[in-house]
């Protein structure tokens, strides 16, 4: 059995075709981003609202991430079987349904609850965004449908802090969360209108190389540069987790960064990252390359976060050095991809990306755990260092991934 899928499903096809679903896909992605972020720009509001601590906090977005987890792997299989269009829609509206739940909530507990919609939401959007691009975007599209898809996802994060914290500040948390909800069911209404350029036709026969017809639907699980990939997502939903959560606050106590600018740092990141993420896919066209811009783009990632923690940094430069972070995590997002495309067994798409894609779920929710302790600690300088040795560590997951497929590739 092959580790590697070389074939695409279907012919190449007009760039206006790829184009329109590839922007819809990326919409799609956008609001799931966008939703894993909300609550985090708001724990300074919902800290005194629930009387929580940072840990108990940061336990939200484990629960979210966990849930995610869990539905994340099993939907690979729905999707494999029902097809992507109608799991996308299911998402999108639970989605919206936990945005409106959170705003009503009048507790922790409650909105622990919704934290757990959430993720069933959440869970959902890899399986169905990889099925969709890896069988219908044409093959010589595909490094910037990855890129697009990267794009996306980092302009949804960056929203969320954009949009949340001034709604928050001009109104109330519950106002901010509510128009989460808004936004939500608005992207659902316009893929409900353009549903028939989301429709996929029945998976084709697998063809030689790829799982073999009679074979187990849990073969794929043999395939050893699989569980690298897991491990590789794993420790990248480890880094991002930080940033996205604690780093910008443990920047502010470093550096005296003033409050107006914690949540700039944040977004200028995922701007930045998005940027990034438009050179990576051109990078991604030679496959060949994948881990070795990988290892560059975490490799000066590393070495900033460790500037922002040991160094003498000024206040006004802090964002400028998160945007610079950014930037060079997002060249190696439409690599970090084609790290799993061609670990992927054909016709499996959505089993492996399920499987492979809930590392992320799962390193994010134990990300917080290990920081929130640390931020709650004051120990804001080890979350800065703790972030340099998780980015390090991309680098030599992105390799193994090479080993563990050559010497699956490589006869006996």
């Amino acid at each position: 059995m092959s580790s590697s899928s070389t074939t695409h499903s279907l012919p190449p096809v007009a760039l206006r075709q790829d184009a329109s679903l590839i922007g819809l896909i990326g919409l799609a992605h956008m609001v799931s981003h966008f939703s894993q972020l909300l609550l985090a720009p708001l724990f300074p509001w919902l800290k005194d609202a629930l009387n929580a601590s940072y840990a108990e906090l940061g336990f939200l977005m484990t629960i979210f991430f966990v849930t995610s987890c869990a539905v994340q792997t099993a939907s690979g299989f729905v999707v494999d079987r029902l097809g992507p269009r109608p799991v996308l829609f299911a998402g999108l509206a639970m989605l919206g349904v936990a945005a409106f739940g959170f705003a009503a909530s009048t507790g922790y507990w409650m909105m622990a609850f919704f934290a757990i919609v959430a993720g069933i939401g959440n869970g959902v959007f890899h399986p169905v965004d990889y099925t969709l691009i890896n069988r219908k975007v044409s093959p010589q599209r595909l490094g910037h449908a990855y890129s697009v898809h990267g794009i996306t996802g980092s302009l949804g994060w960056a929203l969320a802090p954009a949009m949340m914290v001034p709604i928050a500040m001009a109104y109330s948390w519950r106002a901010a969360l509510a128009s989460a909800g808004v936004l939500a069911f608005a992207v659902l209404a316009v893929l409900w209108f353009n549903r028939e350029r989301l429709s996929l036709p029945a998976a084709p026969k697998p063809a030689t190389g790829a799982l073999q017809a009679g074979e187990h639907s849990m073969a794929f699980l043999r395939i050893p540069a699989v569980w690298m990939c897991f491990g590789f997502f794993f420790f990248y939903a480890m880094s991002l987790s930080v940033v996205q959560a604690f780093a910008p606050e443990a920047a502010r106590h470093l550096h005296n960064v003033p409050m107006a600018l914690v949540a700039v740092c944040l977004s200028i990141y995922m701007v930045c990252s998005a940027g990034g993420m438009v050179l990576g896919g051109f990078l991604a066209v030679d496959p060949e390359r994948c881990e070795r811009v990988v290892g560059v783009g975490f490799g000066l990632a590393a070495g900033i976060a460790l500037l922002l923690a040991l160094a003498h940094v000024p206040a006004a430069a802090v964002p400028v050095l998160f945007g610079a972070m950014g930037f060079s995590a997002g060249i190696a997002g439409p690599s970090r991809d084609l790290l799993v495309k061609r670990s992927t067994p054909e016709n499996s798409t959505g089993r492996v990306y399920g499987v492979v894609y809930s590392g992320l779920d799962i390193g994010q929710a134990v990300s917080p755990l290990i920081f929130g302790v640390l931020m709650d600690h004051g120990q804001f300088r080890g979350v800065l260092i703790g972030l340099a040795v998780v980015q390090a560590v991309l680098i030599a997951s992105a390799f193994n991934v090479r080993r563990v497929r050559r010497t699956a590739l490589t006869p006996a």
